[in-house]
């Protein structure tokens, strides 16, 4: 049987799946009203729409909003307005904010590659005193999330929306060894052997 790829057979039936890979993101409902959230504007670009009477021109605002203690976000805000592009696009990455871990010496628990369309980045755990080693839009994410030591690679893509979001994928599919070890059944201290 012949389907495509957004269709995949899980426990026996045949379910639609809302994102190509079949990855989704962890997602719950974050409570922002105890949160400290600070915002970064990572590009604004001016976008062109050819109408019968000429050209409309909008402006795309890539904003990701942070509180430098484990939760982050991105966003997308469209406007007539810079002002008004910004501050959508502040709205729709609070809506999308996430849990991320951080470990003792401000850094990931593990290695790990975030991908979004043909963007991939590398996120390397660090020891104490590396600094954030990662550039712009990658950097602006983890500075916002609030680690302190990690290297970072951009591969793929630079497209600065895609790059932003495989850095955000990668980090919400880490995992603590708390984590794991409850997903083995076994007591932390047996993850090392």
């Amino acid at each position: 049987m012949e389907r495509s790829k957004r269709w995949q057979m899980q426990h026996g039936m045949l379910v639609w799946n809302s994102r190509q890979g079949g990855k989704h993101m962890k997602r719950s409902i974050v409570d922002t009203s105890q949160l400290e959230l600070e915002d970064k504007v990572v590009s604004i670009k001016r976008v062109t729409k050819v109408v019968k009477g000429g050209r409309n021109m909008r402006f795309t605002a890539l904003v990701v909003v942070g509180d430098r203690n484990g939760y982050i976000g991105a966003g997308l805000g469209k406007a007539t307005e810079i002002p008004e592009a910004i501050r959508k696009g502040k709205e729709d990455a609070i809506k999308k904010l996430i849990k991320v871990p951080i470990d003792d010496n401000g850094s990931i628990p593990h290695d790990f590659i975030g991908k979004f369309g043909s963007a991939e980045v590398l996120l390397k755990r660090s020891p104490e005193g590396t600094g954030v080693i990662a550039g712009g839009p990658v950097r602006n994410v983890l500075e916002l999330a609030g680690y302190k030591n990690i290297r970072t690679k951009s591969l793929g893509s630079n497209n600065k929306q895609n790059v932003v979001l495989a850095t955000i994928d990668g980090l919400s599919q880490l995992k603590t060894p708390e984590e794991v070890a409850k997903l083995r059944g076994i007591p932390v201290e047996q993850l090392s052997n």
